[in-house]
């Protein structure tokens, strides 16, 4: 007997990646060396330091039963020593952190906490795709903010319409920017809570690479915006930071009133976050910080790597200003899905086409800085040997 989907999950975005991902498996099973850019999962293990403070907490039996509903004292306590210690962002453990189970669960869970069926959401577009998930679960409606060149890549506020700023109660930002590499300035930030202030809206900052910035620029965070809390959260994941992708770990920051929210939402979900994940991520956030700084270095050669080897072959880009990510434009002639299936058939080169992140998405692939230098300058090599950039150009 098969039993039919409900109206909820029939309605859910379609995962656009999951036709990537298995083109991409039967290469690998056909027996080619494929070097795969279209994903964003960190290739770095977990620092031993982290990995040794889990193991310490799992012998702990006091761990081996449910822990406290909204998270344990002592990570709620080391997120606000963090915020304090890297931004100066003053934080009260108890009232304003959430833990959530990973980045995504809170955005996810969002806008089911603060909207009502037919409230808006401003939504960057291009964007991370599960920002629709959850728009979609609340039954609110997705009003998109188109994140262009000439403006780089930050949402005009400008040009969105007055009926829009009316309905919309909620607003996701996301810097640096997963797909483009873009960063914010304190002045966008400034401009931001103005505008959210005056149009009574939530900003909800997606912090996930805020530890991923280049030439000495250490990414901004919207809390330290003056009037941030007023108006909104940041969330903060360690699955970038620390290389803990699995480990499904990361906290709400922010307005009071929100965190309430969530932990109630949670309340109803969940019990809590295994207490062993708790210490280790406490552990993260408070240990020394050399494991961060050594890995943003790694990154910045690799983007310097791959951006100069992709010019030497006449595919020009920016180079991103933070996240892992190249936002590499499409040459002439190609939808950005047609130009990904073609690299991964003629070179074993995998990329994310821009249309999977939004309408404004088009034109462009993402490539993701998660291999080693010497394969970035092989996938670029081989890209080089197709003489696409040399035939057409790229557009611009």
């Amino acid at each position: 007997m098969k039993f039919e989907l409900s109206n909820v999950l029939k309605e859910l975005p379609e995962q656009f990646f999951a036709s990537l991902v298995k083109k991409v498996n039967a290469k690998i099973a056909a027996g080619h060396d494929v070097i795969n850019l279209g994903q964003g999962n960190p290739d770095q293990p977990t620092p031993d330091h982290i990995v040794e403070a889990m193991a310490e907490a799992v012998r702990n039996p006091e761990n081996h039963q449910y822990s406290a509903f909204r998270g344990s004292r002592s990570l709620k306590e080391a997120a606000a020593e963090f915020y304090k210690r890297e931004y100066g962002v003053s934080v009260d453990p108890e009232r304003e952190v959430a833990v959530l189970f990973g980045g995504k669960a809170g955005l996810v869970e969002l806008p089911q906490c603060l909207l009502n069926p037919g409230d808006a959401v401003l939504v960057p577009d291009p964007g991370y795709p599960d920002y629709w998930s959850g728009v979609e679960l609340a039954k609110a409606v997705m009003e998109t903010m188109p994140l262009t060149k000439d403006n780089h890549f930050l949402p005009d506020y400008s040009v969105i319409p007055a009926d829009v700023k009316e309905k919309a109660k909620l607003m996701y930002l996301n810097y640096p920017n997963n797909p483009t590499g873009a960063q914010a300035t304190s002045a966008f930030f400034a401009e931001t809570a103005h505008f959210a202030k005056d149009n009574g809206i939530c900003i909800v900052h997606d912090f996930a690479y805020g530890a991923v910035g280049y030439d000495g620029q250490k990414p901004v965070s919207f809390l330290e915006t003056e009037g941030a809390k007023e108006v909104g959260i940041e969330i903060y994941t360690l699955s970038k930071t620390y290389n803990m992708a699995g480990w499904r770990v990361g906290f709400a920051v922010g307005n009071g009133s929100v965190i309430e929210a969530l932990n109630l939402y949670q309340d109803h979900m969940y019990v809590s976050l295994f207490k062993a994940v708790q210490d280790a991520a406490a552990a993260a956030l408070l240990s020394d910080q050399s494991c961060v700084k050594e890995q943003n270095e790694r990154y910045e050669k690799r983007r310097d790597v791959w951006i100069k080897a992709v010019r030497d072959i006449g595919w020009d880009a920016a180079a991103p200003e933070g996240s892992f990510f190249a936002w590499m434009p499409v040459p002439e002639g190609y939808t950005s899905e047609e130009f990904s299936d073609l690299l991964l058939e003629k070179a074993n080169v995998v990329t994310a086409p821009g249309i999977g992140f939004g309408q404004y998405g088009e034109g462009y692939v993402r490539v993701g800085l998660l291999t080693s230098e010497e394969r970035l300058q092989e996938a670029a090599n081989r890209i080089g040997r197709l003489n696409i950039f040399k035939k057409t150009g790229v557009c611009h």
